[in-house]
């Protein structure tokens, strides 16, 4: 082996290796930073730092292909840290990816999503694919579906996505690649590139469950996801407080099982770290707060102080607890259990005895892979009875949770979400959506990508299981009979098959030809055209020579709007009633799947709100409309033994008729409820942006109260006559939900009530209509009322405003003379079904018409 010493270096030789080596030293030790502006032509200044655009030349990364660059449409309304970053965006409608040249180390990259409108392009309905040096980031990522996933699940209202990593890189550099979903395209804001501390991550920590056994991790080829990372107890410190990693710490009472089970306590003075190579995990600020259990007087000492968390299933996690003793000065004061996903993941655990000391910061690491697909981790601190403390407590400073790759993976893909309702706010006025610039697609598409792949080939399986012994064409229509399996529809005779067809015939109504169809739409026309969807189009149309109709077109082409249309069949060919949109009948034909249905002649209730330049509802009106669609709701939910769950529950989907009476429509993604013995049905997630029950989101368990949730969102969209995602909006005031819910809860709602009103409604009717609209909206599913009890109040609503339009003349109105002497409202304690004339039968009934 040759000694450096007798090698002969040139002095440029001898410089550049010395550069190199002190240059390396210095990013190890101070942190190296790639700051990149996406679609940004120059420098631009946020967070406290400097950020190239990625349109600069001479730097140290390249762009496989240019994209498209595109600067925000109007005014930011991100936070005032982000906004400059967040002004422009980059495009990808193919792979692309961003080469960065760095060093061998492990590096932070943060990747920034604001899904806004860029120039005339909408980043809402982007859906791809990230990777990054050989691990999977995301896939079928869509970046409005992560935003309402993490207000759902924290409380909170964000409109841009900041995802965080940590990956070990090799000598080859750093690749990043942007892969949009056929049909889609990707694009990002900003990147993060960092190089990060040698003692961010030990190898091995101690194994949750396994008695303080210690694990290897083999961080080193694994990659890390960021999930949570908490000031408990103390407030939000923002990303400039860390200098080294700029990392931002929330606080955790959105986290906290009861806030009342614990305390906070602070002391800022004199606060060291136990090591000093401690000083990048967490800023000192961290430690200055915490909370204790601080209630010596509980009974035998058996609360815990509980932390709940959603994360993604399947995945590997890595829970970093932050302690500081900050009140007691000698050991033995305060000993507690650390339990997670209740395993013990450490007892006997005294933080002062660990530090040795008082105000000595530092953290311990606990390894726990989840293996049962749970959707939540648990973190719980509580007293250790067998130990002689003094004191029943146990205190924690600060909390990060990781996620750790499982054979190079960290994507998970979030259950479906119709965006639909942002994108159509979004592209009001637009000349131009940006996939006809770039070539990739429909808008349609985000609402299939998290399941289109699965959905095709079952759909594809089903085709090909009916193929073999039905007639041809006939295929969707029989394999709903009596809700039949794929596996019947494999084993079903030709003669059964026959009679299936003509059950189903029965009940759906008419048969019409193709011949008829294609007369009554011109030939598909495109000018006649009144709807799209998954499914495929919508047509108006004119049979029996004057008789209008809507006729609905499948698209066989794309397996889940088949799976949609079939289940429309299936929940149509059952119901009957004057809320619910009638099914006139049905062709099937050359392998067509065309359904017609009564015309609804005033469109939609939400373009009667906004958007459509219609006059607007009057107030009666809009109460009607909402009485309707909730009949049409509660027959749904009791007219039958089970039930159905109509799932999509919002203005689009609640037609009017030439004499403006709501019906609901729409069962595309509609569910039979649970059976007696089941308080659910578990089934991923499906709905509507801004409409979608949290509780049902969080726990992919679906309830009657889910329907209840979207159609207290109509009831506040029905009163102030604007969308319920608005992103163009102040921050506090995007979701409709969320901020009509703080003026409803200041008995404030009249102030943000549909000016166009001008007044010409009771107060007290619209009180009581707030009131509902609360209720529907209860975090807790169980606290809803159920759609009867929407009803019955919804018609009392109706009475108050009946009785102060006869009497609005009259000097001395008030609810006394109305009648209504009781004007405090509770919802009444009715089961479901118990209502006067809404009695629930024993099996489906078809309601008369008159």
């Amino acid at each position: 082996m040759v000694a450096v010493t007798d090698v002969q270096m040139s002095p440029v030789v001898l410089a550049v290796v010395s550069i190199a080596f002190f240059s390396l030293q210095f990013l190890r030790a101070h942190g190296s930073e790639l700051l990149l502006s996406c679609g940004s032509n120059g420098t631009v200044d946020a967070d406290g730092r400097r950020w190239v655009g990625d349109m600069a030349t001479g730097g140290n990364f390249t762009l496989s292909s240019p994209g498209l660059a595109a600067p925000l449409a109007g005014k930011s309304n991100s936070d005032e840290i982000f906004g400059p970053v967040y002004s422009s965006a980059r495009f990808f409608n193919t792979a692309t990816w961003y080469t960065i040249s760095v060093l061998p180390g492990s590096y932070c990259v943060r990747l920034h999503f604001f899904p806004s409108t860029y120039g005339n392009f909408s980043a809402n309905n982007s859906v791809f694919d990230v990777t990054a040096h050989y691990y999977k980031l995301v896939s079928k990522f869509n970046v409005s579906e992560e935003i309402v996933w993490r207000n759902s699940v924290s409380n909170s209202v964000i409109n841009a996505v900041v995802k965080e990593y940590f990956i070990v890189v090799d000598a080859g550099g750093l690749k990043i690649e942007f892969d949009p979903s056929p049909g889609s395209f990707a694009f990002v804001n900003a990147i993060e590139v960092m190089l990060t501390p040698d003692n961010l991550f030990n190898d091995t920590v101690r194994k949750v469950g396994s008695a303080g056994m210690q694990l290897p991790l083999g961080l080193k080829d694994r990659g890390v996801e960021t999930m949570y990372r908490l000031n408990i107890g103390g407030p939000a410190l923002k990303s400039a407080s860390d200098q080294y990693l700029h990392r931002p710490w929330y606080t955790d009472e959105a986290f906290m099982f009861s806030t009342n089970a614990a305390q906070t306590v602070s002391n800022a003075s004199s606060i060291m770290y136990v090591s000093s190579n401690d000083s990048s995990i967490a800023p000192i600020n961290v430690y200055e707060t915490a909370r204790i259990m601080g209630n010596n007087m509980v009974v035998d000492k058996r609360f815990n102080v509980s932390w709940r968390f959603y994360v993604h299933p399947n995945f590997d996690y890595l829970v970093r607890l932050h302690f500081c003793e900050l009140v007691y000065d000698k050991p033995s004061q305060r000993i507690f259990k650390i339990y997670i996903n209740n395993k013990t993941a450490a007892e006997n655990y005294d933080v002062y005895a660990r530090a040795g000391g008082i105000n000595k910061a530092y953290h311990e690491d606990f390894f726990d892979n989840m293996t049962q697909q749970p959707d939540s981790l648990w973190l719980q601190l509580g007293a250790d009875s067998i130990t002689s403390a003094s004191g029943t407590d146990a205190l924690l400073n600060g909390l990060e949770i990781f996620k750790l790759s499982r054979n190079g993976n960290l994507a998970y893909v979030l259950g479906h979400i119709d965006m639909g309702t942002q994108r159509d706010s979004l592209k009001a006025g637009k000349k131009k959506e940006l996939w006809e610039e770039v070539g990739i697609g429909s808008a349609s598409f985000v609402a299939l990508t998290s399941v289109v792949l699965a959905s095709w080939c079952y759909i594809k399986k089903k085709r090909k299981a009916v193929k073999k012994e039905a007639p041809p064409g006939w295929h969707p229509l029989v394999l709903h009979e009596a809700m039949k399996s794929t596996t019947d529809a494999r084993t079903a005779s030709k003669s059964s098959l026959t009679r299936n067809a003509s059950s189903i015939g029965h009940r759906m109504g008419r048969r019409f030809s193709i011949a008829e169809i294609r007369a009554a739409t011109k030939n598909f026309d495109e000018s006649l055209v009144i709807g799209t969807g998954g499914f495929g189009k919508v047509y108006k149309g004119e049979i029996d020579e004057g008789t209008t109709v809507a006729i609905k077109r499948a698209n066989t082409l794309c397996g889940q709007g088949l799976k949609e249309f079939e289940t429309e069949i299936e929940m149509l060919s059952k119901l009957r009633h004057r809320h619910l949109v009638a099914m006139i009948g049905y062709c099937e034909e050359q392998k067509e799947m065309i359904l017609v249905y009564e015309y609804m002649a005033k469109g939609t209730l939400r373009s009667h709100l906004y958007g459509s330049g219609l006059p607007p509802l009057t107030w009666k009106q809009r109460i009607d409309a909402c009485i309707g669609a909730a009949r049409g709701l509660h027959y749904l939910h009791t007219g039958a033994d089970r039930g159905i769950i109509h799932r999509d529950v919002k203005t689009t989907n609640i037609l009017l008729d030439d004499n403006f009476v709501a019906k609901i429509a729409d069962f595309g993604l509609s569910k039979t409820g649970p059976t007696l013995d089941q308080t659910h049905v578990s089934t991923a997630v499906r709905g509507s942006f801004g409409y979608l029950d949290p509780e049902y989101f969080r726990r992919q368990q679906l309830t009657q109260k889910s329907d209840v949730y979207s159609f207290g969102v109509v009831l506040f969209e029905v009163a102030c006559a604007r969308p319920v995602i608005d992103p163009t909006l102040p921050k506090d005031q995007i979701n409709l939900a969320e901020w009509a819910m703080r003026w409803q809860r200041q008995r404030s709602l009249e102030a943000i009530m549909d000016p166009r009103l001008d007044g010409d409604f009771s107060s007290e009717s619209l009180k009581k209509f707030g009131e509902i609209a609360e209720k529907c909206l209860a975090d807790d599913g169980r606290s809803r009322p159920s759609m009867g009890e929407v009803l019955w109040h919804l018609e009392y609503v109706l009475q108050l405003h009946d009785a102060y339009k006869r009497n609005v003349d009259s000097e001395s109105f008030g609810s006394g003379e109305l009648g209504f002497d009781d004007m405090s409202f509770s919802l009444p304690h009715i089961r479901e079904g118990e209502e006067e004339h809404h009695s629930k039968p024993s099996s489906i009934r078809e309601e008369p018409d008159t």
